[in-house]
């Protein structure tokens, strides 16, 4: 499983099982548990109803911000932030795991993958909420990944069906949304259509 080769895919993110399970229903192939102020019993809860689903339906399991559980737990991967060093993350979920980086310029981009990141996301390309403070790094550094990366990025921010055609233009393969999971079935048309 390790270092999937997230193309054409739909990468939800939420503290929420049922969105979850939900985009996962509607076809997205990559999910995302990011719960930033559940206590680690509800975390591992929702983990376990997580995992439980993979019986029911094949998807990536990612957990946000805490290797030592996701090693613990048997996710598919982690995903830290730029606060989190990422050879420190390696050592701790071993070579396995997938893992996962936050960048917001191609500099963090390039320390990442020296680094071992097997993904990493870029942005926010949107203002959005749920990065408060965090300036828009718009299209541009979109353009950037795609031109000078050689593994797979996940652009993130603010992306729905409003923008989303202007995403992949900019050469986004998999697209990652909080808010818009419940438009994941027209999401993946867009994306797939878009690539075929």
């Amino acid at each position: 499983m390790k270092k999937a080769p997230f193309t054409n895919d739909l990468y939800v993110v939420s503290d929420s099982v049922d969105a979850l399970k939900q985009a996962i229903d509607d076809g997205a192939a990559i999910i995302q548990l990011r719960d930033k102020t559940g206590e680690e019993s509800v975390i591992r809860e929702k983990v376990r109803k997580i995992l439980a689903y993979k019986e029911v339906r094949p998807f990536l399991f990612i957990l946000n911000d805490n290797p030592g559980l996701a090693a613990a737990v048997g996710a598919d991967g982690v995903h830290v932030g730029q606060d989190m060093p990422t050879m420190e993350t390696r050592r701790i979920i071993g070579e396995e795991m997938i893992l996962g980086k936050t960048t917001h310029n191609l500099e963090q981009a390039r320390k990442a993958i020296q680094e071992g990141a097997d993904y990493i996301s870029v942005g926010p390309v949107y203002a959005t909420p749920t990065k408060p403070g965090r300036p828009a790094v718009g299209l541009a550094y979109v353009r950037e990944a795609a031109t000078h990366l050689e593994i797979p990025f996940v652009a993130i921010g603010g992306i729905d069906l409003s923008n989303i055609d202007d995403v992949l233009a900019a050469g986004a393969k998999t697209i990652a949304v909080v808010r818009a999971y419940a438009d994941a079935t027209q999401l993946l048309e867009r994306i797939r259509g878009k690539k075929r």
